[in-house]
């Protein structure tokens, strides 16, 4: 992990631990699935050492669990399967395993998302575009009601900044206390 990923996965623990003191007990430390953050996770591109891989070896001994999706249909089924607190979502994700980019699946995952009983705050991942069409996305995803809008991290300091944005994920939508068990933003 280099330096700068670290210094961001520290301010990242930080933000969570003060969640945790507000909440009057220490759920990072805790073992299984209850009292853990559901990070859904979606990824399009194809790069040796993606940052979906790199961002859960992170994450993890924070009390986070990454849930991966490479595609419209397995995020759909994670969504089915879990309660998901904060969702990475890649607009370029295909529809299925193995196809390519640009079906609009990362658009109508947005909105299975929203549609959920309590929608979780959603961090977009645009894909590379023509101007005009990123902007059609662009507005798409925050009409869908997304936290925010990123490009898709492949230098250091871009998971530096994904992981400053969880931060003020955590700061901004769970400050009043860790969002942790129960059914909370599960599909039936």
């Amino acid at each position: 992990m280099g330096g700068a990923d670290r210094h961001a996965a520290c301010l990242l623990l930080r933000a969570m631990r003060a969640v945790d003191r507000q909440h009057g007990e220490s759920q990072t430390t805790r073992g299984g699935g209850e009292g853990r953050l559901n990070l859904l996770l979606t990824y399009a591109g194809w790069r040796p050492e993606p940052w979906v891989e790199r961002l859960p070896r992170l994450l993890e001994p924070m009390g986070i669990r990454s849930l991966l999706a490479r595609s419209g249909r397995e995020a759909t089924e994670v969504i089915r399967r879990h309660p998901i607190h904060i969702a990475v979502v890649d607009l370029g994700l295909p529809l299925e395993c193995g196809q390519s980019e640009g079906d609009g699946a990362g658009c109508r995952l947005l909105e299975v998302l929203r549609r959920l009983e309590a929608p979780p705050p959603t961090v977009v991942v645009k894909r590379p575009r023509s101007s005009r069409d990123e902007k059609r996305e662009l507005t798409g995803a925050l009409r869908a009601g997304a936290f925010a809008v990123i490009d898709r991290p492949h230098e250091t300091g871009e998971l530096e900044l994904l992981l400053e944005v969880l931060r003020r994920v955590l700061a901004r939508h769970y400050a009043g206390g860790w969002p942790g068990g129960g059914a909370r933003g599960q599909a039936s």
